[in-house]
C-alpha cells in the first residue's frame, strides 16, 4: 500500500458491510486495496477485486490470499465480470469513488494540477486522453462539461479561454492548462485552486464515471443477495446525490405522498432498505490526519428480498445536467 494514501471512513464502512466468515464480498473499486485488506483481516470470507487502472491490478495482485481475486474491468461491469467466474450473487459490495492517491500523486497520469505532466486522466489507460478533448471539443461543449461536471459557475470563461490558448499551442500538459484557468479565473476565499473544478469536469468526462456509477448501482441490485450490504463512500456532489436518488428511489422513499404533489406510486417493490438515509460523514479527527477525508459520505443499504427493478441507466451527461 501507498505511504501517503489511508482509507477513508475504513472503521465506518467495515460497520456498515459487516463481512462474515463464509461470505462472498466485492471491492469493486480496488484502488490502493485499503478496503480489501481491511476486509480479508475482518472475516473469513471470499473477496473480489475489480478496477479498471493497470497499477492497480498489480497491486492487487500482490496480494497471497487463496480468498482473493482479482478481475480488471470497470465496475458498471461487475455483475458481467464475476460471470464469468460463475458468481451470480454476493453478499455485500463497497465502493469508494473517485481517484485513488497514486493517480494523484504520479506525474505521467496526468490527473494533478500540482504536479505537472502530461494531460492524460485516463482510469484505464485506453481510449482519448484528457488532451485529445481539451484541444478537439468546441468551446460550447468544454463549457457544457466544465459547467455540469465542475459546477463551476465561470465555465464560459474557462472554455474561451482554453480556445484562444490552443488556437496558438496545443494544450498537452497539466501545467498548461491549470494556467490558462488561474488566468481567468479568481482564487476563492478558501483556497481552493481555481483548476480544481474543471480537472474534476475532465477527469469524471474523460472516464465516464457518472455513466459508471449509473450501472454499477444496477450491477449492484442484480448481484447482492436478500439481506446483502450495499456500501458507497463518494467524495462529491454530484455522486453523493446520484447514491442518494438511487437509494431514496429502490427503498420507496421518493414515492412517499406529498401535500404538493399528487401521490404517484411505483410498480416495483423497494429492492433496498436503509436504517438511516443521511450519509455518514468522517470525524473531527480523521480530518485532521487525513485531509482527502473532508468531503467524504458513506451511505449504505440493505437488499430486500424483491425483485431487481431492471432500469436502463440514464445517460452520464443527462443526469448531471438534470
Amino acid at each position: 500500500m501507498s505511504a501517503t494514501h489511508t482509507p477513508v471512513m475504513l472503521n465506518e464502512m467495515l460497520n456498515a458491510l459487516r463481512p462474515d466468515n463464509g461470505d462472498t464480498i466485492v471491492d469493486a473499486t480496488f484502488g490502493v486495496g485499503g478496503y480489501s485488506r481491511a476486509i480479508l483481516e475482518e472475516a473469513d470470507c471470499s473477496l473480489w477485486a475489480i478496477d479498471r487502472d493497470p497499477a492497480a491490478i498489480k497491486r492487487a495482485e500482490a496480494i497471497s490470499s487463496d480468498r482473493f481475486t482479482v478481475a480488471r474491468g470497470t465496475f458498471g461491469q461487475m455483475d458481467a465480470l464475476l460471470a464469468k467466474y460463475g458468481v451470480f450473487q454476493v453478499d455485500g459490495i463497497v465502493m469508494d469513488l473517485g481517484v485513488s492517491s497514486p493517480q494523484l500523486e504520479e506525474k505521467s497520469r496526468g490527473f494533478s494540477f500540482r504536479h505537472d505532466g502530461p494531460l492524460d486522466m485516463r482510469m484505464a489507460l485506453q481510449g482519448p486522453t484528457a488532451a485529445d478533448f481539451v484541444n478537439a471539443a468546441d468551446e460550447d461543449c468544454l463549457v457544457k462539461i466544465i459547467r455540469t461536471l465542475g459546477e463551476e459557475r465561470l465555465a464560459r470563461r474557462i472554455g474561451k479561454a482554453i480556445v484562444a490558448a490552443r488556437s496558438e499551442n496545443p494544450i498537452k500538459r497539466t501545467g498548461q492548462l491549470a494556467n490558462i484557468i488561474r488566468r481567468v479565473v479568481p482564487k476563492a476565499k478558501d483556497g481552493l485552486d481555481p483548476a480544481t473544478r474543471t480537472f474534476m469536469a475532465l477527469r469524471l468526462h474523460i472516464n465516464n464515471e457518472l455513466g459508471e456509477l449509473d450501472r454499477a448501482l444496477i450491477a449492484a441490485e442484480q448481484l447482492l443477495a436478500p439481506g446483502g450490504r450495499l456500501v458507497i463512500v463518494a467524495f462529491h456532489s454530484l455522486e453523493d446525490r446520484r447514491v442518494k436518488r438511487f437509494f431514496d428511489e429502490r427503498t420507496g422513499y421518493s414515492n412517499r405522498p406529498s401535500r404538493h404533489a399528487p401521490q404517484q406510486q411505483s410498480l416495483c417493490q423497494p429492492s433496498f432498505s436503509q436504517a438511516r438515509r443521511r450519509p455518514l460523514k468522517p470525524t473531527p479527527a480523521e480530518i485532521a490526519s487525513n485531509p482527502r477525508a473532508r468531503s467524504a459520505r458513506l451511505r449504505a443499504a440493505w437488499r430486500t428480498a424483491s425483485a431487481p427493478w431492471h432500469t436502463k441507466p440514464s445517460d452520464a451527461h443527462k443526469g448531471a445536467a438534470a
